[in-house]
């Protein structure tokens, strides 16, 4: 559910003493309806607005900012507004929903709560009870209703009271350590990392399973994941030498014996419940490293799961950075991206490198341009307080003979140009594909495929290296459904596909490949709306394409949806929200029959649409092709299936008791294939736009496990 503020212009609270709730009378509203709230919340709200609602693609609810545009309202507006324009698009949520939400908005806030029940009526100014400061229960992952003799008050003390650090003790046994040469030439046994490889491939030699025979694969183990977190759960498994090791919801890291499922270790590392699992971890000599939710980077001992080092990533002295992906490990560092880069005068985003023996940090490049620094000039005269986002929220990948690691960025913030105020410039280095000198974190080169962005279409996701005719790419694909081939020796553009429809550029150069905004889009004002396709799930969104070898084609996971978009003031004391100064309205694409789901195969060499599949679904898995002949996604739907790599025919279907998200993954053991998948649920706007415009499609809210099948042994 995405509360969309209207932001105030004034600043009222700056320099105002921030006062402790308890200074303040009882808010009108009772323990019960916050702990209502909260569990409401989780399931409509955290995916846009964040668990400890700091903002993600809706604005921020708790702190500051939500104190300066909401302080001197009632509590009663924010329930008429919140009842009269969310969810957007949607069907009315039931029953007293509105006023429990509102009441854990409140107790977020550091509100007190009272006897008294909360009524649309209220005219209690939010201001004279709650203080703006976020409630402690947003970092340890408590909750409102920590209090004797109420259900959800014996729920949250149990889940403060879980067991942290070791859980279940072992050992892996015979385990061998990662080398820089292993990476760069991973067994086709092992997955080593997110996506499998250095190139980003996704793509497996192992062919046991084929087009042929995977309409007999079954299920041979599978295994219940850590439950609670509504918000980016997209786990991205690995394996090495026949253990599998999974990142959790809740700050949970297991290694599994993967040939049979059993449970080696578990280390509960984290403080906080309701954290996403994050995209991607990975192995590194004795070490598996995560990154956590809150931007810290963690090295685990693989053998026994016990924690060889923690170091925080950034200034929170200057900022409250996040993360929602895992680290990169090339000789000897480990490269990590950053989110959470939306607050005004805070720490800039970067991309940095760590020691993967010690955790200190090596290097570091900010991916926002300032004044008077190359690029510096492209942010429209903002001054460098007000330049935030470029955030690089998705693992690179890196390409050991130049050396050079890729990497993509998100948009600026606020999402619209008027509302954030640069002008017509291009924002550097938002939107872009970045190469990196992976020893220093020196630029070589960058290309900015969105100059200026507008419309949270950013280019973050991940970059494909692939090799033919002599030369080496990188493809890439962001929010517009536009597939970029770029030279990854020089960042020089070598062409373009619209994958699905797009309606925002009305040109494309095409000798540079720059984009070119419909002027509508441009000239935008405050309050005006603008129609645009693709919409914020994005043409192509964090599942992962794959690069499937042996057709010489790219499978990519699509989406099709349109909204309007709104641009809205922004009040810039405290931050831009991930998605401030915007609000939107979402419809289905134009010629998609209402499929919102989109699965197609593109000629490297010519960029060419080899095949398609479309469906009422989106697909939520990232792409797994194999030299068996086979790829595998799977769907919002429930529905994982295998497809002809080189046909797009159905060839193999399953349905699992939840959504299937996340990036399936293969390997071997004894000798014999297996393939996994992850059902999750969060996964932010890639499945709440589906909530609107395929309402129909409809599934459990809790379902978070792993599935793993194999071909029958046979007799």
């Amino acid at each position: 559910m995405k509360i969309r503020m209207i932001l105030a212009m004034a600043a009222a609270a700056c320099g105002v003493a921030i006062l402790v709730a308890q200074q303040r009378p009882a808010g009108p509203y009772t323990q019960d309806q916050a702990a209502a709230g909260r569990t409401i919340y989780e399931t409509n709200c955290a995916s846009c607005h964040a668990g400890d609602l700091s903002g993600r693609e809706g604005p921020q609810l708790a702190g500051a900012n939500f104190l300066a545009q909401w302080g001197d309202r009632t509590a009663g507006e924010l329930i008429n507004f919140a009842q009269s324009t969310m969810p957007p698009g949607g069907a009315a949520l039931p029953g007293d929903s509105y006023l429990n939400v509102t009441a854990f908005i409140l107790d977020a806030n550091s509100a007190r709560a009272g006897n008294q029940a909360l009524t649309a009526a209220s005219n209690m100014t939010i201001r004279s009870v709650a203080s703006g400061q976020r409630a402690a229960y947003l970092q340890t992952g408590g909750g409102p209703a920590a209090v004797e003799g109420t259900k959800q008050g014996k729920q949250a003390k149990q889940e403060k009271q879980m067991p942290r650090g070791i859980t279940v003790a072992g050992e892996v046994k015979n385990y061998v350590p990662v080398s820089d040469a292993m990476l760069r030439n991973p067994d086709p046994a092992d997955w080593l990392m997110i996506r499998r490889d250095y190139k980003a491939s996704s793509f497996s030699t192992l062919n046991q399973i084929t087009s042929q025979n995977v309409n007999d694969v079954r299920l041979v183990w599978s295994w219940a994941m850590q439950d609670g977190s509504t918000l980016g759960n997209d786990p991205a498994p690995i394996v090495h030498n026949g253990v599998l090791y999974v990142n959790n919801a809740g700050q949970v890291l297991q290694a599994l014996d993967a040939k049979t499922g059993e449970l080696i270790w578990e280390n509960r590392y984290g403080t906080n419940a309701g954290a996403p699992a994050m995209r991607g971890i990975t192995i590194y000599g004795d070490n598996v490293f995560v990154t956590s939710n809150e931007a810290h980077l963690i090295a685990f001992d693989a053998r026994t799961g016990k924690i060889v080092w923690d170091t925080t990533i950034g200034d929170r002295s200057k900022s409250q950075h996040s993360t929602t992906s895992g680290p990169l490990a090339v000789k000897g560092k480990l490269i990590q991206g950053l989110s959470g880069c939306q607050t005004y005068g805070a720490e800039k985003c970067f991309i940095s490198a760590y020691d993967a023996k010690t955790g200190a940090e090596v290097w570091r490049f900010k991916t926002v341009a300032l004044t008077g620094e190359p690029g510096g000039d492209t942010w429209g005269g903002l001054p460098d307080a007000s330049r935030v986002g470029a955030e690089s929220w998705i693992t690179g990948s890196y390409d050991p003979d130049l050396n050079l690691t890729y990497w993509g960025t998100a948009q600026a913030k606020p999402w619209m140009r008027v509302s954030r105020g640069s002008g017509n410039g291009a924002t550097l280095y938002a939107n872009s594909t970045l190469a990196l000198n992976a020893d220093t974190g020196k630029l070589a080169w960058y290309y900015d495929h969105a100059p200026g962005e507008t419309l949270d279409l950013d280019e973050v996701f991940e970059r494909v290296l692939v090799d033919g005719q002599g030369q080496n790419y990188v493809f890439s694909a962001g929010k517009t459904g536009i597939l970029w081939k770029l030279d990854r020796k020089t960042g020089k553009y070598l062409g373009h596909k619209e994958m699905v429809f797009q309606n925002v550029y009305d040109s494309i150069n095409p000798t540079t490949g720059e984009p070119h905004y419909r002027n509508d889009i441009v000239e935008q004002r405050i309050g005006e709306g603008v129609l645009g396709c693709p919409s914020t799930e994005g043409g192509k969104n964090w599942p992962a394409m794959s690069y499937y070898q042996p057709g010489n084609r790219l499978i990519v996971p699509l989406s099709q949806s349109c909204l309007e978009f709104s641009a809205q003031v922004v009040d810039k004391t405290e931050g831009a929200g991930a998605g401030g100064g915007a609000r939107a309205r979402y419809f289905e694409m134009p010629g998609s029959n209402g499929n919102v789901g989109k699965l197609a195969a593109y000629d490297v060499r010519t960029l060419r649409e080899v095949w398609k599949y479309e469906q009422r679904a989106p697909f939520l898995t990232g792409v797994l092709s194999t030299a068996g002949g086979v790829a595998f996604a799977g769907d919002v739907d429930r529905m994982f299936r295998a497809f002809d790599a080189n046909t797009g025919r159905i060839l193999w279907e399953t349905r699992l008791p939840t959504a299937v998200q996340g990036f399936p993954l293969t390997f071997s053991v004894g000798g014999k294939q297996y393939l996994a998948v992850t059902t999750s649920n969060g996964g932010g706007s890639p499945r709440n736009v589906p909530r609107i415009v395929a309402a129909d499609v409809r599934g459990p809210d809790i379902g978070n496990a792993l599935y793993v099948f194999a071909l029958p042994d046979r007799r």
